[in-house]
């Protein structure tokens, strides 16, 4: 099956060359990331099989945390520690978009207008908050991660979901207060704050003017969704955090004029394939390349690490709330285990593979071979 670094490849060269210097640098270097990730040109990891003789040699990953192909080992490490940081509580996803009016405007000054979206989504939520009777008096924390796509690729739809935990500390870190299963804050009034609060941050960033003045009185959609203990939604957004848009799997068909896809349209659990030229293909991908060093995943309130209440601590206060302190203490709780980091298994035998060399020289690939996978016996 074709890949996304097979379909940038064949249509990326046509794309660069019919825009020129319009196409950024950032984008150029991701397709330039994208194309050689395990081609061999980066060089290669030599694994050796614990049950057989075979020796095997795979071409260096990109590392580009734009790559569909790279990002595995982040993306567990990252679910595994978050899991973690989940507090023993319900939770809840809500999700701040923007009007397709503004869009524009942030594709155009994305490092503003990103920094602007996460601003008012988290003020929005620290201020209705303390003014929701269950929340009154206390602090927040949650964290939130931007995407700038919806189930196509192709549609720019810059969003952040935010994770918050169903309750609160008190200011004077006395106690955790919890909120109902189902009730977070009132839906209506987080709206409007946060089209006040988009507005604000907008004039903030000098963004304000150049948004036309229909689109804020568009309609502003948030979602806020009861989510259960948050397992579910950090799996959901977890393959998310560490590549970017569309993953290898989804690509059907790629030839020399157009990529073939498939996609889930919204509100359906039906997927439908999409073909599109080779040069829709490439900027539907890169539309969604983030500014450099942008911070796509941000915490708040006693989450952030710059919080004076560690998190073990507002943990203690939750399981005082809980009742589990005696539990606890008893040792008859059970522990949390680290996740199983999944293994390399040899291709011949289904043996266990341990690397044993890394060479940053290019491997000698067969130019029609899009990853390299080289055995010798």
């Amino acid at each position: 099956m074709p890949t996304v670094a097979d379909a940038l490849r064949q249509h990326a060269p046509a794309y660069l060359a019919k825009y020129g210097e319009a196409v950024p640098m950032g984008h150029r270097k991701v397709i330039a990331a994208i194309t050689r990730c395990r081609t061999g040109e980066l060089g290669g990891v030599q694994y050796e099989c614990s049950d057989c003789p075979t020796s095997h040699w795979v071409g260096r990953s990109c590392g580009n945390r734009h790559c569909p192909t790279c990002g595995q080992e982040k993306t567990f490490a990252w679910l595994d520690k978050q899991s973690r940081r989940l507090m023993p509580v319900h939770h809840f996803l809500v999700t701040f978009t923007v009007p397709k009016e503004l869009r524009c405007v942030l594709r155009a000054h994305q490092r503003d207008g990103y920094t602007a979206l996460f601003d008012a989504g988290a003020a929005s939520l620290r201020d209705v908050g303390s003014a929701t009777k269950d929340l009154r008096g206390c602090q927040l924390g949650f964290f939130g991660i931007l995407h700038t796509w919806g189930r196509d690729h192709g549609v720019y739809h810059p969003h952040v979901h935010f994770v918050v935990p169903g309750g609160g500390v008190r200011e004077d870190h006395s106690r955790w207060q919890a909120t109902p299963e189902n009730f977070l804050v009132h839906h209506p009034t987080l709206i409007r704050v946060y089209k006040a609060k988009l507005a604000d941050a907008m004039r903030a960033c000098g963004l304000y003017d150049l948004v036309p003045s229909e689109a804020w009185r568009a309609k502003f959609v948030v979602d806020l969704t009861p989510v259960g203990d948050g397992q579910a939604v950090l799996k959901y957004l977890a393959p998310y955090v560490h590549r970017v848009a569309i993953s290898d799997h989804r690509i059907v068909a790629c030839d020399e004029a157009s990529v073939t896809y498939r996609f889930t349209p919204s509100g359906s659990k039906r997927s439908k394939t999409r073909r599109v030229t080779g040069s829709e293909f490439v900027r539907g991908f890169v539309q969604h390349t983030l500014p450099r060093g942008f911070q796509k995943i941000r915490h708040y309130g006693w989450m952030s690490p710059n919080s004076r209440f560690r998190l073990d601590e507002v943990k203690w206060l939750v399981w005082l709330f809980l009742g589990w302190t005696y539990w606890l203490a008893s040792r008859h709780a059970p522990r949390e285990e680290p996740l199983k980091k999944p293994v390399v298994r040899c291709r011949e035998c289904g043996g266990q593979m341990r690397v044993v060399r890394v060479s940053y020289e290019p491997l000698a690939v067969l130019p029609e071979h899009s990853v390299s996978y080289l055995d010798s016996g």
